[in-house]
């Protein structure tokens, strides 16, 4: 069933945050006012953006180092978003975990992860969870398409399969790991095939057409949540920048950027809504100015919020 109309007005709205949340971010990254390295997500909008619209407020996701995304689609408010990535005590993890350790386990997101297939693992224990607690809920399990190749996939979608866990292993296959491509990394063409050796449904979906990502996540939500197990979506995409702040690119040329920039997800859908006549263009122009005036408040917020003070050095550090 296809979203509401309001539905997908709020994720058109959804993907223009994301992609101008990131931009916004490069830009800070390149001054220096964040520090460190990050992992942008742009050009990958609608798999986050479809993914978390198939699922409730209560079920849960696991994320990445490329997990800006993953966060806003899944209700993070933006102000300790941008406070966590300039470090400073306002943020989700009190300016201590960074860009790939967001977490906010009210919303349900279990946390990004530096570690590359580091998340898979967890969403199997949240799935364990749910199942001795009884409960009617599912975890969406975001990684790269270079996690496919790590010993924790193989084990983690066999456990999940032997114990019925209620998890939806969604690869963003963004062409590359780093700098090695998919196509010298795999024999398979279509990396779901994996699913057949785990007894789960694998499929392939177009990673930039959100509806379809949209479409697809729902399916395998329905049959996790009615208890038939796990399965496996591949979502073919593209990372428009590089793998982070210091990537020189040297392994894809221009050309190919260019091309896949053609199908950009957030102009198809804008396109889409407008040919439906769901939005205008001035509609469009009023969520733009929205989109951009909360970004510009998340950025005054984390500004003008303190560093953590060196007496909480030691908090949050171990269990109490």
């Amino acid at each position: 069933m296809q979203p509401s109309r309001s539905a997908l007005v709020q994720m058109y709205k959804q993907m223009l945050t994301i992609r101008r949340f990131e931009e916004k971010v490069a830009e800070f990254l390149v001054k220096g006012i964040i520090y460190g390295t990050g992992h942008l997500y742009i050009g990958e909008e609608a798999v986050a953006v479809g993914a978390c619209r198939a699922i409730k407020p209560d079920d849960y996701i696991t994320s990445t180092h490329r997990g800006h995304g993953h966060c806003i689609a899944k209700g993070a408010d933006l102000n300790r978003m941008m406070s966590e990535l300039l470090g400073k005590a306002t943020g989700y993890c009190k300016g201590k975990g960074g860009s790939m350790h967001i977490a906010d386990v009210e919303a349900g997101n279990l946390g990004a992860n530096g570690v590359v297939g580091g998340g898979i693992p967890i969403a199997c224990g949240a799935g364990i969870t749910i199942k001795m607690k009884g409960l009617k809920r599912v975890v969406l399990c975001f990684f790269g398409d270079g996690a496919v190749n790590q010993g924790v996939f193989h084990e983690s979608l066999n456990l999940a399969s032997v114990w019925n866990l209620p998890v939806i292993f969604i690869c963003e296959n963004n062409q590359y790991a780093m700098s090695t491509a998919t196509r010298i990394a795999f024999n398979i063409e279509d990396l779901s095939l994996r699913a057949a050796s785990y007894g789960m449904p694998g499929v392939k979906v177009d990673g930039n057409d959100v509806l379809r990502v949209y479409e697809e996540i729902s399916k395998a939500v329905a049959h996790a949540r009615d208890g038939k197990g796990p399965s496996f979506v591949v979502c073919q995409t593209y990372r428009w920048k590089g793998h982070s702040r210091s990537d020189a690119e040297k392994y894809r040329t221009r050309q190919e950027v260019a091309k896949w920039k053609k199908n950009c997800p957030l102009k198809r859908f804008g396109g889409y809504l407008l040919d439906k006549g769901i939005l205008s263009e001035e509609e469009m122009g009023q969520i733009e100015g929205e989109v951009i005036s909360s970004i510009k408040q998340a950025v005054d917020f984390a500004q003008d919020s303190p560093f953590p003070s060196l007496e909480t050095l030691e908090e949050d550090v171990y269990a109490s």
